[in-house]
């Protein structure tokens, strides 16, 4: 048992955005190294419209070339319960069902008020029951929003306790464009994992204004023990104007591992598949350490 679980989300969050798409083939191969690296919890792909999002359009593909991987555990990305009845023809281990903390960005992002779109994820955690696939509910623009500002708490916290009723099994914070502080995370974590109670909690953190790797530390103080994050820090999210990159798995690891706190997770390897993700991205990636040590 390690101290911290780190989930990967180099394959969907960190690629979804590119200008350019990114060959199965070569998504097969970032899988492949960060498995490697010991991670195994990896966020693979999305099932949204190809339209919206063209980088993921070969999911059914990407899942098809991983499904022979031994230890990886999964998880894809859905927005409704169309994406559901597509994600579970695939050997996966978990769903990440993503709504927001604010009526615009949820409109914005997957064309639904956020009531019409939890009475979906209401159903989808029955039928994921049944066919043995665990659920996550993430929140996005938890700690602020593009096109309204700043989120209150109780916005996030609202949702944080119908997702616990429901039956979720696992909230996600998102912080989509990179603006909380260290301050803001841990008041509002705190209350998080107070209303969470045996649910776990993970924190979703983007580089923005380059204060992910604090924010992450202010999260684990408050207790959180599972963090998202991305190889290189490449990503963004093509619903979010502005949103740079994800927190760089390598940078966070880094940091723990000088903390004596345990990843499970092999550092130079880890260097390898952020090398190699960096090398598929068309814009600067936001990960520091991998500057400094492969120098």
């Amino acid at each position: 048992m390690t101290d911290v679980k780190i989930i990967d989300v180099s394959p969907r969050d960190g690629l979804q955005n590119e200008p350019n798409f990114v060959p199965t083939n070569k998504k097969k191969e970032l899988i492949k190294l960060l498995l490697q690296a010991g991670l195994q919890n990896i966020e693979s792909t999305s099932f949204v419209h190809p339209n919206k999002v063209p980088q993921m359009a070969d999911a059914s593909g990407v899942l098809n070339e991983v499904s022979t991987f031994e230890k990886l555990k999964a998880t894809a990305l859905i927005p409704n319960l169309k994406g559901y009845e597509r994600a579970r023809k695939h050997l996966l281990t978990e769903v990440n069902w993503v709504s927001s903390a604010t009526e615009t960005f949820n409109q914005k992002n997957i064309g639904q008020t956020i009531d019409e779109n939890f009475k979906q994820f209401e159903l989808l955690v029955k039928q994921a029951k049944h066919d043995g696939i665990k659920t996550c509910f993430s929140i996005a623009v938890s700690f602020g929003c593009p096109y309204e500002g700043m989120v209150l708490e109780d916005q996030v916290l609202n949702l944080v306790e119908r997702v616990k009723n429901a039956g979720a099994d696992r909230i996600g914070i998102a912080d989509t464009i990179g603006i909380a502080t260290p301050d803001q995370v841990g008041r509002l974590m705190k209350r998080v994992l107070e209303i969470s109670s045996e649910t776990p909690v993970a924190i979703h953190l983007h580089d923005t204004r380059g204060l992910g790797l604090a924010n992450a530390y202010s999260a684990y103080l408050t207790g959180v023990r599972i963090f998202e994050t991305a190889v290189s820090g490449i990503g963004g999210c093509p619903f979010a104007p502005g949103a740079a990159g994800n927190l760089a798995t390598e940078d966070l690891v880094y940091l723990f591992h000088r903390m004596n706190i345990d990843t499970g997770l092999d550092f130079e390897k880890l260097l390898d598949a952020a090398d190699y993700a960096a090398s598929l991205s068309s814009k600067n990636p936001l990960g520091r350490i991998r500057h400094v040590e492969r120098k």
